[in-house]
Parts: C-alpha cells; sequence; structure tokens
C-alpha cells in the first residue's frame, strides 16, 4: 500500500512564505503527475498545481507567480513552496498522485492525509 506522506504546513503571516513536501513511500512502478489541492470548510477541493514525471507543471490562477512546484522523481517526493501568501490561501493542503501504477498492476489516485496551512492577516 502506497502511502503520501506530508509536511510543512504550520502557521504564517501574510507575506510570509512555507515549503511543503510530499513523499511516496511502498512499493510502486510509477506515478504520472504528483501534485497538491487545496480545501477550505464548505468547498470543494481545487487544484493548486500539478507537476508530470517530465516536469511540466500547471498552476491555478490564484497561485500563479506565488507558488512553485517541484518534484525529485528518485525520492518520489513533491514540493510546493510558497510565497507571498495571503490570507486567503488558508486551507487544508493535499499532496495527489495521479495516476499511481501498483506492483499489483492497478492503477488509481493516492492522497495524502493533508497539512494545515494557516495565513494570519
Amino acid at each position: 500500500q502506497v502511502q503520501l506522506v506530508e509536511s510543512g504546513g504550520g502557521l504564517v503571516q501574510a507575506g510570509g512564505s512555507l515549503r511543503l513536501s510530499c513523499a511516496a513511500s511502498g512499493s510502486f512502478f510509477s506515478i504520472t503527475a504528483m501534485g497538491w489541492y487545496r480545501q477550505t470548510p464548505g468547498k470543494q477541493r481545487e487544484l493548486v498545481a500539478t507537476i508530470t514525471s517530465g516536469g511540466t507543471t500547471n498552476y491555478a490562477d490564484s497561485v500563479k507567480g506565488r507558488f512553485t512546484i517541484s518534484r525529485d522523481n528518485a525520492k518520489n517526493t513533491v514540493y510546493l513552496q510558497m510565497n507571498s501568501l495571503k490570507p486567503e490561501d488558508t486551507a487544508v493542503y493535499y499532496c495527489n498522485a495521479d495516476d499511481l501504477l501498483s506492483v499489483a498492476g492497478v492503477i488509481y489516485d493516492a492522497w495524502g492525509q493533508g497539512t494545515q496551512v494557516t495565513v494570519s492577516s
């Protein structure tokens, strides 16, 4: 069973920075793309940023120019550098592994447990 373990959330003042990390542990063959999503109470989970194994990135308009996603394929780890944080970035951030190919030959999406990011004004 593959697990996604997130770290790096916390409380920061507006204008500050945080770096989230997500490591995929367990046995698997490949992951097509990894990414970050966020969710606030009463709202749907929304995409923040994704990155493919080849390095192609995609960002939500609300975070372009402030957040940077990167990936270390050798470590099966994805990072999200968040700069110039705003109070509206406050949410639970979830790591996602898209099209994970397990050793049993099953393809599925995996999610982390979530990490809280709180930006105070």
